[in-house]
């Protein structure tokens, strides 16, 4: 299973990076299947980069919030109006309400959903599949419905947080997974709000007690110096903290 980072610029597109991104992808039978998490602003360009938009399996959205979910409807653009085509529903799973929100963003009268898309609700700690990829979703703590996604194949674990704070998802969504990747959009002592977003430490702490083996930050929103939240982290990681870029591709 590889991971390659489309965007991850924290709560809006930066100016080195889109908004959230991340496709995974894995082998069966000798055929690659692909599933993008989140599809934020500004990622459908970059994601042309590393795959035709048609070879896409599924997407799958944490939350609803733009800088996770708005350029779904730039891949509907693509899928309805591109130089082929699609010829079949592009499946893509996220929290309920998600193909109502999306037709607000595309302009579409009414709560006509997406055409071209089918829409499955997420469902706290259900699995479901997508070729190879097995992915559970698990409920976390954020102003509007959210979740994080342990996504499993070739016998690895992903661990993606979404956007969230500390809370008892995290364990199960962790549990020695082979790379968490965390979103660190708080700096501790700087931002005191609590229930919206996970700190580099927090993380960290998160994914010691899980037992996890990587820790890659992500969601580093552009008024944030990386190298401030990669040695908070630190504090707690033993190993090496990694910093998530655009382009990245890593295997799980």
């Amino acid at each position: 299973m590889d991971l390659t980072i489309v965007g991850c610029t924290g709560s809006l597109p930066g100016p080195d990076s889109p908004a959230s991104c991340y496709l995974v992808t894995a082998e069966q039978e000798g055929r690659r299947w692909r599933v993008v998490l989140d599809l934020g602003s500004g990622a459908f360009g970059a994601l042309q980069r590393h795959t035709d938009p048609l070879a896409v399996d599924a997407v799958v959205l944490s939350h609803l919030h733009p800088d996770h979910c708005l350029d779904l409807t730039a891949m509907r653009v693509w899928r309805g109006h591109g130089p082929v085509p699609a010829t079949s529903d592009l499946l893509v799973h996220a929290p309920a309400g998600a193909a109502e929100r999306l037709a607000r963003a595309y302009g579409v009268a009414g709560s006509e959903p997406l055409k071209g898309m089918a829409f499955v609700d997420l469902v706290d700690t259900v699995p479901f599949t997508v070729g190879p990829l097995r992915i559970t979703p698990f409920a976390v703590r954020h102003p509007v419905p959210a979740f994080g996604l342990r996504v499993e194949a070739d016998g690895r674990v992903l661990a993606y947080t979404g956007d969230t704070d500390s809370c008892p998802g995290l364990l199960p969504l962790m549990s020695e997974a082979d790379l968490v990747l965390s979103e660190a959009s708080f700096v501790e002592g700087r931002d005191r709000a609590r229930g919206i977003h996970l700190s580099a430490r927090r993380a960290a702490e998160a994914a010691v007690q899980a037992g996890a083996r990587r820790l890659m930050l992500t969601h580093l929103p552009p008024w944030n110096d990386p190298q401030v939240c990669r040695a908070e982290a630190a504090q707690v990681w033993s190993g090496e903290v990694e910093l998530a870029r655009p382009g990245l591709v890593t295997a799980v």
